[in-house]
């Protein structure tokens, strides 16, 4: 590949990270890892609903249309770039309402939500039996959580994390690993359970997703997440070396015109029993 077409696939993806995210990991994974948390949580018409960590608001947008007008939603989020674009892309469901805020100390009420949603999150939350505590305390007595985290790392993001760790070093590609790190449904288990629910089970499922070619999966997964940061700090001629030996990497994987991979996904519920 030229570097000039190497130039041309990573300037299509120079919007803000939330912005990239929404655009392109939105339909190839996040609907997809949605589904499962979503058909975990049986939300009916009527119901109030909170997703967790709502990133640009996908999880928060499908809730809304299950529970219907007479029902409610809030989207929460530590980053407010994402609450922003989250709020710029739902214009259409004026019943959700948006806080930034960290999942361990929410601004809202107690006993506030019948539902709790949060996908491909709770593995990156500092303190994850603290951010379940407040989820229990604005769940409403019998209110559940629906959990969705991804893993254990497939070999297509393996191969990332090696080359990011060649490319723009440890930390960067620590984040690819991160991503992953909580695959274990009996460790889900146990955080649920220590932070008091009962009714806890989680099971893992696999999760076949479509990713777009090569060169360009590569930009959008790197502009879209934090690691755009460490792009930012590269030159051109590294950001040709990491492109180039990326899609080298990434052969094996290619089916048609994109790729295939299969992250797998823990799905874990829980409910609140008792008034304290």
């Amino acid at each position: 590949m030229s570097s000039r077409s190497t130039d041309a696939v990573y300037e299509q993806y120079l919007a803000s990270p939330p912005e990239v995210y929404e655009r392109h990991f939105v339909p190839s994974i996040g609907i997809t890892s949605a589904a499962p948390v979503l058909e975990a949580a049986r939300l009916c018409p009527g119901e109030r609903v909170l997703d967790l960590a709502c990133g640009t608001g996908l999880v928060a947008r499908l809730a809304a249309e299950k529970v219907g007008p007479s029902g409610s939603v809030t989207g929460t989020d530590i980053h407010p770039a994402m609450v922003e674009v989250a709020r710029a892309t739902s214009p259409a469901a004026p019943e959700v309402e948006w806080h930034v805020a960290p999942a361990e100390d929410l601004p809202l009420p107690d006993a506030s939500f019948d539902a709790v949603l949060c996908s491909l999150a709770l593995q990156f939350f500092p303190d994850k039996v603290a951010a379940l505590e407040e989820v229990r305390r604005v769940l409403a007595p019998g209110g559940r959580v629906a959990i969705g985290t991804p893993g254990p790392i497939p070999p297509l993001m393996a191969d990332l994390h090696e080359v990011i760790d060649r490319h723009l070093g440890a930390e960067a590609a620590g984040f690819v690993h991160a991503v992953f790190t909580l695959h274990d449904p009996a460790e889900v288990e146990k955080l649920l359970t220590a932070a008091g629910f009962a009714e806890v089970e989680a099971e893992h499922r696999a999760l076949p997703v479509r990713l777009d070619g090569p060169a360009n999966f590569l930009w959008q997964y790197l502009q879209g997440t934090p690691l755009a940061m460490a792009v930012a700090e590269i030159d051109h001629d590294a950001r040709m070396a990491l492109q180039l030996e990326t899609v080298e990497r990434w052969q094996p994987y290619v089916d048609g015109d994109g790729m295939a991979m299969d992250p797998g996904l823990v799905v874990a519920t829980a409910r609140r029993v008792g008034k304290s």
